[in-house]
């Protein structure tokens, strides 16, 4: 299946270069994350092993689709997995040692740990690193915890989702917020609609009769629509174009 969208694409207005995914198919709907994004990436778990390959990607030459940047993982979730993303550097004939050395990894483990790393040191471990990739996995799930009163954890996820707006326009890098399934709560869409608003691009991946579908939901620039994405069956491997 090809791209399902409109026909043309408006192109970026930075001279930079983006931040691809090298899928050929999905290339055509959607060029790549530019400096400024503040991304919000939700659907299924397919977005984990995703968010993996954009940390190897990150760090390729401009030239072959990357910044050619560090990158600065803030692990929400525990879902940082080391032999995906070896697996993934091994693909793009990248040293996996070197790959990982280059991606700083700050793990939280409750919501309080999740707001101070973003308010109290994210700007100090970005520019210490010079990163142009920021990677939060899976933004909401601690302030879910029932341990959390509601009303607070709205109040701050709003702040948090806010600030990371401007902190990716200010620094002038990408930030890519995941949101992995999670138990129905009155809670959890609340939270889910702050992301929304707050991101100004969104792309969610869906199951859908061909598999699973990568949707360009909102974009300031890019014309909207769908393309086919790696289903249960396949993985990201079968879908990386060649270097």
């Amino acid at each position: 299946m090809r791209v399902l969208s409109q026909n043309a694409l408006v192109k970026p207005l930075s001279s930079q270069s983006p931040l691809t995914l090298n899928m050929p198919n999905i290339d055509e709907l959607f060029p790549g994350f530019t400096t400024g994004d503040f991304v919000l990436l939700y659907g299924t778990s397919a977005i984990l092993p995703l968010s993996s390959l954009l940390c190897v990607r990150a760090q390729l030459p401009n030239q072959l689709g990357g910044l050619g940047t560090d990158v600065v993982f803030v692990d929400g979730g525990n879902t940082f997995r080391l032999y995906q993303v070896s697996r993934i550097a091994q693909i793009h004939q990248l040293d996996p040692k070197q790959v990982l050395k280059r991606i700083y990894i700050s793990r939280a483990f409750t919501a309080h740990q999740l707001t101070s790393v973003v308010f109290k040191r994210l700007k100090d471990t970005v520019d210490r690193f010079n990163s142009k990739l920021l990677v939060i996995s899976d933004i909401a799930g601690l302030y879910l915890d029932k341990d959390v009163q509601a009303e607070e954890a709205k109040r701050v996820f709003s702040q948090l989702v806010a600030y990371l707006s401007t902190f990716a326009e200010n620094n002038q890098l990408i930030i890519i917020a995941t949101y992995p399934p999670h138990h129905r709560s009155r809670r959890n869409s609340f939270l889910h609609t702050l992301a929304y608003a707050k991101a100004n691009v969104v792309i969610s991946i869906r199951p859908s009769k061909y598999g699973q579908e990568f949707t360009l939901e909102k974009h300031p620039r890019f014309v909207l629509g769908c393309a086919e994405f790696p289903s249960e069956n396949l993985t990201l491997n079968d879908f990386i174009g060649g270097q």
